[in-house]
């Protein structure tokens, strides 16, 4: 009998996590399954346990559930304990381990296919919420030269700023307002907020792009506002986060079956799809 895996959330139907892995799957001679579960919003830990109780190895979270997982996990990663937050779950004898792929996804996304060395650079993280803090700590550990946190309530990337201090020993990390942002340049800047989703941009002043720099938006599959935006601004290149969605994938298949697969197929289909 086939290993189950599958994505649970709500909504769910939209997740292209079941072609990538049936891909991973195919490319790798894994002998697995992999579907999509819309769980109530207010039924996540019976649907997980349902899931579990049938035979299911291993789930990937997406929303409203990453806190619940995080709460469900009894182990979990240093990755996951940063974020507060968990998108892969792994079922064994030992219990249900919790783990965050997002922020590796991100950074094989811009390091691998898009060709970006991360080490001494000056990186600009838009956002502080989940989405940033899920991807913090793996941007720290890469050691660029200056990481700024902006955020419309310059508090709250602040209080961000704060959690991380102590992971940052090699990497100078600010934080502020972006009003505060004006005249400063930054080789890569990333919007982790969640103005793509209402199809507008973050209020950013102009001049953020140094020669040769990067847009990077998590959202993906069109040109953002964030996105024209930069463009409009001189950014020298643009990418939407698809990438970082099939890298987070693959991380989470290597968890579960000790396997990393290539990752490149996959994402040719999914662009040209």
């Amino acid at each position: 009998m086939s290993d189950r895996y599958a994505v649970i959330g709500n909504p769910v139907a939209h997740s292209k996590s079941p072609r990538i892995h049936a891909v991973f799957a195919g490319l790798t001679l894994q002998d697995m399954t992999y579907e999509a579960i819309l769980a109530p919003v207010d039924g996540f830990e019976p649907a997980v346990r349902a899931f579990i109780a049938a035979g299911g190895r291993g789930l990937n979270v997406t929303v409203p559930f990453k806190l619940q997982a995080y709460a469900l996990a009894q182990t979990r990663s240093p990755r996951a304990e940063a974020a507060k937050a968990v998108n892969t779950l792994a079922f064994s004898a030992a219990g249900i381990h919790g783990d965050n792929t997002d922020g590796v996804g991100l950074v094989a996304d811009l390091t691998r296919n898009l060709g970006v060395p991360l080490a001494g650079r000056r990186v600009l993280l838009l956002g502080a919420g989940g989405a940033a803090r899920g991807v913090l700590l793996p941007l720290l550990e890469q050691q660029p030269a200056l990481l700024r946190l902006a955020n419309r309530t310059a508090d709250k990337a602040r209080a961000l700023q704060a959690e991380f201090a102590a992971r940052a020993a090699a990497c100078r990390l600010e934080a502020g307002g972006f009003a505060e942002l004006a005249g400063r340049e930054f080789d890569l800047v990333i919007n982790a907020t969640a103005a793509s989703l209402a199809d507008e941009a973050p209020p950013l002043p102009h001049g953020l792009y140094a020669a040769g720099s990067l847009a990077y938006d998590m959202v993906y599959g069109r040109e953002t506002p964030f996105l024209a935006a930069a463009r409009a601004q001189g950014a020298a290149r643009l990418a939407d986060g698809l990438g970082m969605l099939v890298e987070q994938a693959a991380e989470s298949f290597f968890l579960w079956r000790g396997v990393r697969p290539p990752t490149a197929p996959v994402l040719a289909q999914l662009r040209s799809a």
